[in-house]
């Protein structure tokens, strides 16, 4: 009885700390007063101020734009490097495997210092590209790591098969392959998109004058002093996340669906 208290008590200190700061900023997005310190009443006036600031809704939209654009670039290398990956043999496989993950356990400072050399060197200019290339560029070890266990799941007589039967290598990939792979590449692509969508410090570094995404344009806004557009953005964040989860939770998995079919054509009959 002790032990189970107990465990209940440590449970919902873990929530009130990952949640009671999103919390109180969600609040304070409805308060009607610039300071913190005292409630001004209940508002959405900082809701219509943040669809009313052109600035923040351009580096809305930049930020969507690179990281759809980053996540469906890196998606499509990706997936094709891990098929080139599997193909090798043993050795070379696992040698290239290291080399893939070592961005991913890089400080991501090292990899923007790096990043941002390479673009002086070859004399790119600074902007959307360039910030366009380094999400691709980091995002691309994400999906290889995806779709990878898929990959070492899929039985290759199968593919065999397909080609015995008298379908093209594409077809055989495209009928065959690639619905086993389907979860693993939506997976990377989700991944993709999250990590860029978050991305700050490559950005920093790799971003020219006049353009930026909602991380870089936070934190010149915060330099200045907290605005009370930047609660209501961060609650509307959260809120998005939260939806897409619960949406993605609540679709009945593919097994589901079957069981389900099964299920209303027993009753059926």
């Amino acid at each position: 009885m002790i032990k189970t208290t107990a465990q209940k008590i440590y449970t919902a200190l873990i929530f009130i700390f990952l949640y009671a700061p999103i919390a109180t900023l969600i609040v304070l997005s409805f308060n009607a007063s610039k300071t913190r310190a005292k409630w001004g009443g209940f508002t959405v006036k900082w809701y219509a101020a943040l669809f009313d600031n052109a600035d923040i809704m351009q580096a809305l939209y930049n930020t969507l734009a690179i990281a759809l654009l980053s996540a469906i670039f890196a998606t499509l290398i990706g997936t094709v490097a891990a098929l080139s990956i599997q193909g090798m043999k043993k050795r070379s496989r696992a040698i290239l495997i290291s080399i893939t993950n070592i961005p991913m356990l890089n400080a991501e400072i090292v990899t923007g210092i790096s990043l941002m050399l390479l673009f002086l060197t070859v004399g790119a200019r600074f902007g959307f590209g360039t910030i366009l290339l380094s999400h691709i560029t980091f995002n691309i070890p994400y999906v290889i790591l995806s779709v990878m266990p898929r990959l070492k799941q899929l039985n290759p007589s199968v593919y065999e098969a397909a080609l015995d039967l008298g379908a093209s290598p594409w077809r055989a990939f495209f009928k065959v392959v690639f619905p086993e792979l389907l979860p693993g590449v939506l997976s990377g692509f989700l991944m993709a998109f999250t990590m860029s969508l978050d991305d700050f410090i490559i950005t920093h570094f790799t971003k020219g004058p006049g353009v930026d995404t909602l991380s870089t344009k936070i934190y010149t806004e915060v330099k200045k002093g907290i605005k009370p557009e930047m609660y209501a953005l961060s609650t509307l964040i959260f809120v998005t996340v939260l939806v897409l989860l619960l949406l993605v939770n609540k679709a009945p998995r593919p097994k589901e669906k079957q069981t389900l079919q099964g299920t209303k054509k027993g009753t059926a009959k």
